[in-house]
């Protein structure tokens, strides 16, 4: 174990693309990658951040790292990422959907543009980089999607993100049953609140409408450590799990 309590090299050799990894989650996740040995593709809406955060990545210790601009709702930009990924490093073996979006409004205000605009980034984003894996991801290879407690649990107000990230979980036992004959794994992480600028401008958590308990906030760098095992060697036995990384949040009365 190294200083920052990761395992020495588990991905020396390994290509991780991240998803939403400018900022937040994504980008502890990929610097963890990155500390472990594994070269980093950074994809994220914005070229620049995403390039940016590349930067941070490879001095974080990643041998190799470059960011690609991929909005995850477009089919076509998601296909540029895998290829632009294969082009430079010539493989690919763990890939984190981590991109996420979410709109605050009622129920009886919502519009379906609202839907469609979450569950294309939330659900089919994630539907787009599993099918490139499932024809282009080497053998072995690990996908971690990450989806919510609000899968579970929700509030009101977040109807199409709850709905999406419950939907999430069930692409990721439909992507395991079918991703164990080509030699994949696919898991998920239910990530409960979680130190980022979305948890914090979160409207609902701005009102007091969700209540959040400062001994219940996570650490990006909490889902990382998760994350990573998921991916890692060790976790070889472990296939179409939803496990919830919530500080214990939804053991509460």
């Amino acid at each position: 174990m190294n200083g920052n309590g990761d395992s020495a090299a588990r991905f020396s050799g390994k290509v991780a693309i991240v998803t939403g990894a400018a900022s937040g989650i994504g980008l502890a996740v990929a610097k963890r990658f990155g500390r472990e040995g594994a070269r980093v593709v950074v994809a994220d809406l914005n070229r620049g951040g995403a390039e940016k955060a590349a930067g941070e990545v490879k001095s974080a210790g990643a041998p190799d790292a470059f960011g690609s601009a991929c909005d995850v709702s477009a089919e076509e930009q998601v296909g540029r990422t895998v290829s632009e990924t294969l082009d430079r490093f010539g493989r690919w073996d763990v890939l984190v959907n981590n991109a996420g979006l979410m709109v605050f409004k009622a129920l009886d205000q919502l519009t379906t543009d609202d839907w469609l605009k979450v569950w294309r980034v939330d659900l089919m984003g994630a539907f787009y980089f599993t099918k490139q894996a499932f024809s282009k991801m080497s053998d072995g290879g690990a996908i971690v999607n990450v989806s919510s407690v609000h899968a579970r649990e929700t509030t009101a107000g977040v109807a199409p993100y709850a709905a999406a990230k419950a939907a999430l979980l069930s692409l990721t036992r439909s992507a395991a049953l079918e991703g164990k004959p080509k030699g994949l794994r696919v898991n998920a992480i239910l990530p409960g609140a979680v130190d980022t600028p979305m948890l914090w401008n979160n409207p609902n958590v701005k009102s007091g409408l969700e209540k959040i308990q400062r001994a219940d906030v996570g650490k990006p760098e909490d889902l990382a450590a998760v994350i990573a095992f998921l991916a890692s060697p060790g976790a070889e036995f472990v296939q179409g799990a939803s496990i919830l990384v919530d500080g214990g949040r939804l053991t509460h009365l």
